[in-house]
């Protein structure tokens, strides 16, 4: 696998009015299957609920912004999702 590129992203939730607890419910199960499958791929590398919201903070890994795009508008609750992205560059003095 040629070098992936780091990407902070947040992405914030919000179900539609009316929509059913059981489409929530099954969405919200198939979205968790995928995100352990794109963990072990790689591509998935950490992830922080925001406490009280419908919210998250991600470490991502692509090659580039594209595939991080398809990656992301593949994800079952894709439709709901509010996306920002912040591609990561190397810091001289990181600690790793």
């Amino acid at each position: 696998m040629s070098t992936m590129s780091e990407f902070l992203v947040n992405i914030q939730i919000e179900w539609p009015h009316g929509i059913l607890e059981d489409e929530v419910h099954r969405l919200s199960v198939e979205e968790r299957t995928m995100a352990a499958d794109l963990a072990q791929k790689g591509h998935l590398v950490r992830m922080w609920r925001v406490p009280g919201r419908r919210e998250n903070w991600g470490l991502w890994r692509a090659e580039n912004a594209t595939q991080l795009h398809e990656i992301l508008s593949a994800l079952p609750v894709w439709p709901f999702m509010s996306v920002k992205v912040q591609e990561l560059a190397v810091h001289p003095v990181d600690p790793s």
